[in-house]
Formats: C-alpha cells, structure tokens, sequence
C-alpha cells in the first residue's frame, strides 16, 4: 500500500530559494502533508482501532454465550462495554470516514489539494495521540467503566476513582480536537476550491455530505469539549458540575453528552449516505434520481437532528411536554431519511444494474438502515421507549444504524474508491466472500437481539440466570459475531494479497465513473490535476463522455503548481499535547518515587507538554515555508 501511494518526485528546487523537502521510509509519513497519504494514515489507524474494538465486542459476545458464565468479571465488562461502544464510535469509524473525505473530496471537487494541508496533518497527528492516550488506559491502572456515554455520577470519582475516566476525558477531547480541525479544513476546502463551473447544485452527494458533515462537526463537537472539560475539572480539581452535594446536576452531563451525541449519529451516517449515492448510480448506469431532493434532505436531516436529542432522556423526568415535542421532532426525520431510500430505489429501477461488490455492500445498506430507521421511530415514541429503554432494543436499533447503515456503506465505499486510492483493484471474489459472511453474520448477531430486548434482557449486565428464554438467542448473537469476524479477516486478506499486485489500475477501472476522481491516474500524482478541469454540469465525467470526450476539457492552460512543504511540526504538536494530558491527569497523585512526585505535582510534565506544542505554534508562525513549485516542462514530460 505505501508503493501505492508514493507520489511523483521532482528532484531538483523548482523556486528560486525554496527546494522540495523529501523524505522516504517512516519520516515520509510522519512529515506529509499530502491529502491523499493522510488519507491513508486515517486508514492505518482507523483499522487499527476498528480492531480493537471489534475484539472487545468478540470477548462481550463470548461472556453471553450462556447463562452464569465466568469468562469475565463483572469489572472487566464494564470495561470492555465502556471501551467498545467508545472506540467504534469516535476512534474506529471516524477515522475511515476521514479517511474518504481525505482520498476523495479534493478530486472530487476538481481541487489539487485541501485548503489547509499543514491542519489536515495536525487533525491526524491529534486524533491519533487521543486514540493512543484512551487505549493506554489497559496498561495504566484501567479502562474507563461508565459506559461509552460516561453518564454522571457513575463517572465521578466516587464511582470510577480510577484514572479510567480521565483518560476518556482527556483522550477524547485530543481526538476530537483532531475532528474539529478536520471538519473546519473541509468546509473551508469545499466552499474555496471547487473547480470552475462546479456550482454547489452541480456537486456530487458524496462531496454535499462531506460539506454537511463539517458543518455539524463544527457545532456539535464543541458541545461534547465543553461537557469533558467541565468531567475533568470535576474529577482533576474537585469542581461540582455535575455533583449535587456540590449543588451540581447530573442530568446536566445527559444534556451536554446528547445535544452532541445525537448530531454525532449523523455525522457518521451522511458520509454513508453520500458513498452509497455515488456508489449506486455508477453501478446502475443511471444519474442519481432526485438529485435536488436529495440535497435538501440531507440538510434537514442535519437540522432536525440538532432538535431530538432528549428522546435519549425520555425517562429522566422531563415532562410529558417535553416529551411530547421531542417525540414529534424525531419522528419527522423519518421523512427526508425516506426520500433517501425511495431515490436510491428509483435509481436502480430501470438501470442497468451490476452487483459489483461496492454495489452489494450498497444494495445491503437499504433494507438494513431501513429496519434501523424503524426501530428508530418505535423508539421516538415516549411510553414505548419506557419499555425499551436500557433493554437490548435499543443494541439492535443502535448497531442496525451504525453498523447495518454505516459500516456497510464504509465497505462500499472503500472496495468503489480502493483502486483510485492504492492504484489496485480488490479482488472480487473475496469482496463478495466478505459482504455474504459479514451481512449473514449481523443480523444473526443483532435481529435477535431485537426479542431480547423484548423479552426483557437488560444492557450492560454482565450476566444472566438460566430459563428466561435468553439462552438460546444469545448464542445464536454470539455466532453471529464471529461470522462478522471472518468476513473482517476475508477483507483483510483481500487487501493483503492485493497489495502484492502492481499498481495497474486504469484511470476509470469500474468503466462507469461519472465523476471528476475517475479523470486523472489511479492513484494520482501528487498535484492531483495537471490542469483544473472545467465543469460543464452534474456528474462532470459522465457529461463529457455522453459528449463524445475521453476526458475533461481543461480550464487552464498547463502552468506552474505550488505545492507545499512536508513538516513534522503538526506531530510534534500532537506529542506536546499528549505530554501535557498525561502529566495534568496524573497531576495529584501520590507516588513512591519523589521525582515522579516532583515531576508531576508541580505540573513539569504538563508544561512540557505545552512548550513543545506552544514551541512549534510558534516555529510555524516564525519560520514562513512558502512550498515549491512543479514547473509546466516537468508537467510536459507526464
């Protein structure tokens, strides 16, 4: 994959005064500030976290096997559901998310690169460090136990009074940092950079969805900052936020948690929307149907799901009011998230449809999230959710949306846009292996999980007696999930064994490519684009081929491109900042050794951290790097 990946190498300064700084192996890596090997560091560490937590979910599955079982204690599960539910959510999938806005949206968009790349690579290099630091919590005294929500009071000291929950705290608001940084490049990147002619109605749904994405990124996740901060000031500093002897509210946390959590559900699932709507029309020969109803329902969708975030909070005691409200503004996201399936729908009928893999994983994406968004509106009603609440109803809801919606476009997504990223074509077979065995595998794990819920088997409990009639069920979830396992690993050995193939992907290998991505060479230079294209209309590529044109009709003539300079400041300040977490969680505690204690009470490891971040902020302002240039006679000769 790094073959796949090297990009086209001037070797001589190109700008009087400024030469191109190269470097190869692991500090090639560390330095870049090239979307596409971001991309692809997204990629590395997205599976890395995908698999631990896919690991956690195999040992919850093994300790549910049977009744009364002791593979586990009941510590270790609570850590293990805690830690599961949090790496998935914010360290699992958000990173491969990333990792295809990365690869995808500047070709998309007919753009050379990001508008920010040296804060594309610091938004890697700090969600990366925050992943790190939570998942340092096995080594280091314990995981977090509160749940993946980290509701209070169970996460205040007097419930969790091991640093658990601070590397939670703290970790996250890293990852997040990373997140925020990224969504704020995107929308910048989309609004600035679009080829000429590309008019925001003329933009592909994958692109509308990075964009909407963004925006709910840049007000959601501030929320949920504000919420850990206000958790490690009540643990770190003794503060009261959300202790009431303290005159603090826990319901407070509840709040703060969902007004980001809900938002947080959408921004995981429109990037899933957005690659099924590239996905489908390529592989049914057809535009997209709707395309206008699509924007728009993608947006209310992102309003109306800043509106709902209390129907999590339905017995907490808001009030029938309350209730009533947040009932009626959850049920009415049922109506754009249903055009979205009937257009999809409307699109294959009629087409001439091929079941590519991407088009598999697509196909399975609709009847899968469709039965997640029912569920979801059984849920909206309030003396239902009474029922359900805390039940594994409400495990079978959640995973059918994330993993029946999200993870399924993922996989489309990576098997449509693989050839374009690494320059190889996955091997078809092994794709379809993978669909079967991972589309049988969940929902023997999770539609069963649906009558459990039902009959009453409550979440989070590590155990359960014998004659409920759960034993049978819960077997049958376990077996699912190890099916789930193997098509993980058939995947993986598809793209092991396709990353010994040489990169001879042409520039459109799926024959049908209807956007700007499918114009240039799999994968592409470095610079993207030899010269921007013109965009004469919707679905750019496949406007110039019903013309009679084999590729784009450039909007400039071939000239200079300025390309910037690989630094390492970005991960410097990334370690700085998890210096300086590690040393204020470990702030007051007691050590046996007086250099530690002297090291750590007196904040010297957290000031060190921020000398070597607040050290490379100022590099970055001091030293300016204004990149380099590829020259229009390079450019000639490829």
């Amino acid at each position: 994959m790094a073959h796949a990946a090297q990009s086209l190498q001037p070797s001589q300064p190109l700008q009087p005064g400024h030469s191109a700084k190269r470097h190869t192996g692991l500090m090639d890596w560390i330095t870049t500030v090239d979307h596409k090997k971001i991309a692809i560091l997204y990629l590395w560490a997205g599976g890395l976290f995908f698999g631990i937590g896919g690991l956690e979910a195999i040992l919850i599955r093994i300790q549910l096997i049977k009744p009364m079982n002791t593979f586990l204690d009941a510590q270790t599960f609570n850590e293990l559901i805690t830690m599961h539910g949090t790496t998935m959510i914010f360290l699992g999938v958000m990173p491969v998310i990333f990792a295809l806005m990365n690869a995808v949206i500047p070709l998309q968009i007919g753009a050379r690169d990001v508008a920010f790349p040296f804060l594309n690579s610091l938004g890697f290099w700090t969600f990366l460090f925050g992943g790190l630091l939570l998942n340092l919590s096995w080594v280091m005294g314990g995981a977090p136990d509160a749940g993946w929500t980290a509701y209070t009071p169970l996460s205040s000291t007097g419930y969790s009074p091991s640093h658990g929950v601070d590397f939670y705290t703290i970790g996250l608001q890293i990852a997040g940092l990373g997140t925020l940084i990224g969504g704020i490049n995107f929308l910048a990147t989309i609004i600035t950079m679009r080829a000429p002619g590309m008019s925001f109605m003329r933009m592909p749904m994958f692109a509308w969805a990075t964009f909407i994405t963004s925006a709910i990124i840049l007000f959601a996740f501030p929320a949920v900052t504000v919420g850990l901060v206000l958790l490690t000031f009540d643990r770190i500093l003794d503060a009261n936020f959300f202790n009431v002897a303290g005159g603090g509210n826990p319901v407070l946390w509840q709040h703060i948690f969902w007004i980001f959590g809900h938002p947080e559900v959408y921004i995981l699932i429109l990037p899933a929307f957005g690659i099924i709507s590239e996905v489908i029309p390529t592989f049914s020969r057809k535009r997209l149907f709707g395309y206008s109803s699509m924007v728009f329902a993608t947006i209310l969708i992102a309003f109306l799901g800043f509106m709902v975030w209390a129907h999590h909070m339905f017995t907490t005691g808001l009030g029938p009011v309350a209730n009533a409200l947040f009932s009626v503004s959850t049920m009415l996201i049922a109506v754009p998230t249903g055009i979205k399936i009937f257009n999809w729908l409307f699109t294959m009928w009629g087409g001439q449809v091929r079941f590519t893999t991407p088009n598999l994983f697509a196909a399975g994406f609709i009847p899968t999230f469709t039965m997640g968004g029912v569920t979801g509106v059984m849920l909206a009603s309030a003396p239902a959710d009474f029922q359900f609440h805390d039940t594994y109803f409400v495990v079978a809801h959640f995973h059918y949306v994330i993993v029946g919606g999200l993870v399924l476009g993922l996989f489309a997504g990576l098997h449509y846009w693989w050839p374009k990223m690494f320059g190889r074509m996955l091997s078809e077979s092994l794709g379809k292996w993978t669909f079967w065995t991972f589309i049988i595998g969940f929902h023997l794990t999770f539609f069963v999980q649906h009558f459990l819920g039902l009959m009453g088997m409550q979440r989070r409990v590590f155990t359960y007696l014998p004659n409920q009639q759960f034993d049978t069920l819960n077997l049958v979830s376990t077996v699912g999930a190890f099916l789930m396992g193997v098509g993980m690993i058939i995947f993986l050995v598809n793209v092991f064994l396709t990353s010994r193939r040489p990169a001879d992907a042409p520039e459109d290998p799926w024959e049908d490519g209807r956007t700007l991505e499918w114009t240039i060479p799999s994968p592409p230079p470095e610079y993207n684009f030899k010269q921007t294209p013109l965009v004469r209309g919707l679905d750019a590529f496949w406007k110039e081929k019903m013309a009679g044109h084999k590729a784009m009709t450039p909007a400039e003539p071939i000239g200079p491109i300025h390309m910037p300079s690989a630094t390492i400041l970005p991960f410097l300040m990334s370690v700085g900042i998890f210096i300086a977490g590690l040393g204020f969680m470990f702030s007051r505690d007691e050590f046996s050794s007086s250099i530690m204690s002297f090291l750590f009470n007196n904040y010297i490891v957290t000031a060190l951290g921020l000398l070597i971040t607040f050290g490379s902020m100022l590099m970055r302002s001091l030293f300016d790097d204004h990149g380099w240039h590829i020259e229009p006679e390079e450019l000639e000769g490829r």
